[in-house]
């Protein structure tokens, strides 16, 4: 969304907002639990924090449409918290044992075929491409699937039923994740081949993304 369109809702540069201060608290979240788990040493302080920071996902993006309180920023802040959130509890997890280094690696490689994209989207005058419901999903599987993950390293009397469970939801999320990022892929390709039979190669500002939607240069990131 921008607010420097003609039909964008009023208040879509507004800043201090319900949504965008939830967000924030979110993103404050994530050094937070850095620092519970990996100085700390405080496991289930960690737990809470990561499951408050997981389940608040949908609250903000609710609230904002509830509220009419859609805006830029809060667009840019909610996939970012998400991206923090699950780097941060990877590079956690990771250092404490509690999710082998392949995952971590399979998350992280499609994080860097997507990023690969956004400098030829660039090149042809897009930014990255719209958030995809099927990312959204996996991002919201993937933060439940996390403090699951860590509550049963922590306590071993839940260890029994959190671990099957929190490995279930932990590898489905990466399945519906790397979905996302085969459909952001596809996106991509359209949206390319249209930028180049445009006059001129397709560089510079385009009108139109490939399926008839507008994909400006300050887009969200893509999930």
């Amino acid at each position: 969304m921008d607010p420097t369109r003609v039909d964008a809702p009023a208040g879509a540069g507004r800043i201090l907002t319900v949504p965008n201060i939830i967000s924030f608290a979110r993103l404050v979240g994530v050094p937070l639990f850095l620092y519970l788990i990996l100085v700390a040493h405080q496991q289930v302080a960690a737990v809470v924090v990561l499951a408050l920071g997981g389940t608040t996902d949908w609250v903000d993006g609710y609230l904002a449409r509830r509220l009419k309180q859609v805006s830029r920023l809060g667009e840019l802040l909610d996939p970012l918290a998400d991206r923090l959130y699950i780097f941060a509890t990877l590079i956690a997890l990771t250092a404490t044992g509690v999710i082998p280094w392949p995952f971590t690696a399979a998350l992280l490689l499609r994080e860097v075929v997507v990023g690969a994209t956004i400098p030829v989207l660039r090149r042809y005058g897009y930014g990255p491409l719209p958030v995809h419901y099927v990312g959204k999903t996996a991002t919201f599987i993937l933060l439940f699937a996390f403090p699951v993950l860590l509550l049963a390293h922590a306590s071993a009397g839940a260890r029994p039923v959190a671990g099957p469970a929190g490995w279930g939801l932990a590898w489905w999320g990466l399945v519906l994740y790397w979905a996302a990022g085969v459909l952001y892929l596809i996106q991509f390709i359209a949206v390319v081949r249209a930028a180049r039979r445009r006059p001129g190669g397709g560089a510079g500002v385009p009108r139109d993304s490939a399926e008839g939607d507008e994909v400006r240069g300050d887009g969200p990131v893509p999930a």
